[in-house]
């Protein structure tokens, strides 16, 4: 019993989000509300013009001679989605798949058929009410501005539409030695 009722709640939380989501992305955007995300240890911001659809973790059926961090594929509705672990493209441990773990799919406008492996969902979040931090030198393109916010947790921009245009992004396959 307890179990169908965390299920509910779960589902309910995921139609609000998504309702959410459907509602912002209908309304012009002034760039204050990104999607909070936690990847590992670390706390992403998206935009949600480049959020797509949030998903539970079904089973990831592997790719063969694929790099690490690519995880593999998985059936949504017919359509394949790739599933990339983004902290471990980022050459950091495994993202290990937990109860709250989610797929963050690329948003369909992006034309990259993808999602990336998620820690926990962590809702929307105000820039207004953040503070800009200085960016180190040296990040890659996808990752952007960093922010702080009243508690002092650290934000940073996943910009998306970036990181499916990264070379090393792009290149899934294992390279083998001749």
């Amino acid at each position: 019993m307890a179990t169908t009722s965390k299920q509910t709640r779960l589902r309910e939380f995921q139609a609000n989000l998504a309702e959410r989501l459907r509602i912002n992305a209908a309304t012009p955007q002034d760039g204050n509300s990104k999607l909070g995300v936690r990847i590992g240890e670390r706390n992403w911001l998206v935009d949600l013009a480049e959020a797509g659809e949030i998903l539970s973790v079904p089973a990831i059926a592997p790719v063969p001679l694929t790099a690490d961090w690519y995880r593999g594929l998985v059936n949504v509705r017919g359509n394949l989605i790739s599933v990339v672990d983004l902290q471990q493209f980022s050459g950091r441990p495994v993202t290990p798949l937990e109860k709250d773990s989610r797929l963050l799919a690329f948003n369909t406008r992006l034309q990259f058929n993808g999602a990336i492996l998620i820690t926990r969902m962590l809702g929307l979040r105000n820039l207004q009410r953040m503070e800009g931090r200085p960016v180190a030198e040296g990040r890659p393109a996808w990752v952007g501005q960093d922010y702080q916010d009243n508690e002092g947790a650290v934000w940073t921009e996943l910009l998306l539409s970036q990181l499916i245009v990264d070379e090393g992004f792009l290149r899934v396959g294992r390279h083998l030695a001749a």
